[in-house]
């Protein structure tokens, strides 16, 4: 049988196993040119629609870059209450009344509910939005220019660079912890990755004329012992910026351990929960979304990856280190507003 078209209606509130069943046996005849229009409202984030919503929101390439479709051939589209007519904050918050926010959420909003515990609260990851580069420089994504008298921070997360894990360099303004770049990518080796966050200090340094403002650092775990031995060899001195590792530690660069993951975990959300950090990425929003609670930590689900939220962590240690001679940098980084003293109070008994 040929099917030209098919269209599925509130696929989501199909019986589960027989969606699953019904979705394995119409695929190989849309893989073959059928076509399929489905609508629905969400029901669950783990149901057959999700996954196809899913799999048609993921579409950035190994080298972040986006794509039309998504990984299974669909293209998505969400169609919001506020677009309709009539539909106003008044009408919205009646019917919020009366279904209540997580219903109103999923029913009204159209937003999937997070089963997972994510390390970033799932309404802030809804409002979320990332922006596009306003400059490429080859792969790496600039979202604002580098300023004069800003500090920068630049953080590498390595990789094997054979088509596995990627490996991912975030590039953040300092002084008002605002991600102004990123380079992900899974084929390219240690050596060139090392040349490429050369290259970035060395973009950042000619803009800004001020190389002693830039700060930049590898993850040195497994893999990162590879970048240590890359780095030596091309020459610190060959890459403009200050090279800064953990304190109280010999060994160049950063070594994650689960405790200081989760601290920087820990600040991370503390930080974007509080709007004290702006992050721009799509592809880091994306990672976001699937970084979950994992075995005493947090870490992408099986079959998603999480090399741009480790490369932001590396620069949220960076950023915390960095504090101790740049006292400027401290309100951004804290973790409550300074307090205020209270008057003092003074009473009279007669």
């Amino acid at each position: 049988m040929s099917i030209t078209l098919l269209y599925l209606d509130e696929f989501a509130f199909v019986r589960p196993t027989i969606a699953e069943q019904f979705w394995t046996s119409i695929t190989p005849t849309l893989a073959t040119g059928g076509k399929a229009i489905i609508t629905s409202t969400p029901n669950s984030d783990e149901d057959q629609f999700a996954l196809i919503w899913k799999g048609a929101n993921k579409n950035l390439n190994a080298q972040g870059e986006e794509t039309e479709l998504g990984v299974n051939g669909f293209k998505p589209f969400r169609s919001y209450w506020h677009e309709q007519p009539g539909r106003d904050d008044k009408w919205a918050e009646e019917i919020k009344s009366q279904l209540g926010d997580d219903r109103f959420a999923r029913e009204i909003g159209c937003e999937f509910l997070i089963a997972d515990e994510t390390l970033i609260n799932p309404n802030t990851l809804i409002m979320m939005e990332g922006v596009e580069p306003v400059t490429r420089m080859g792969q790496v994504r600039w979202f604002q220019q580098p300023k004069k008298d800003m500090i920068y921070v630049v953080g590498l997360d390595p990789s094997l660079g054979t088509g596995g894990d990627p490996s991912a360099i975030q590039i953040f303004e300092a002084n008002t912890t605002t991600q102004i770049g990123e380079w992900k990518d899974n084929k390219t080796d240690i050596p060139t990755q090392v040349k490429l966050m050369s290259q970035i200090t060395s973009y950042i340094a000619d803009k800004t004329g001020q190389p002693n403002n830039i700060y930049y650092s590898v993850e040195n775990n497994s893999i990162g012992e590879a970048s240590l031995i890359s780095l030596k060899e091309f020459g610190e001195s060959n890459i403009p910026g200050i090279l800064i590792s953990e304190k109280g530690k010999k060994r160049r660069g950063y070594t994650t351990t689960n405790k200081v993951k989760l601290a920087a975990c820990a600040k991370f959300k503390t930080l974007l929960e509080s709007k004290k950090m702006t992050i721009q990425s799509k592809g880091l929003i994306s990672e976001l979304k699937t970084f979950v609670a994992s075995g005493g930590s947090y870490a992408a689900k099986i079959g998603d990856n999480d090399d741009l939220v480790m490369a932001t962590l590396l620069v949220i240690r960076i950023l915390q280190d960095i504090t101790d001679f740049h006292g400027d940098l401290t309100e951004h980084m804290r973790d409550h507003d300074e307090m205020i003293a209270p008057l003092p109070f003074f009473a009279v008994i007669n």
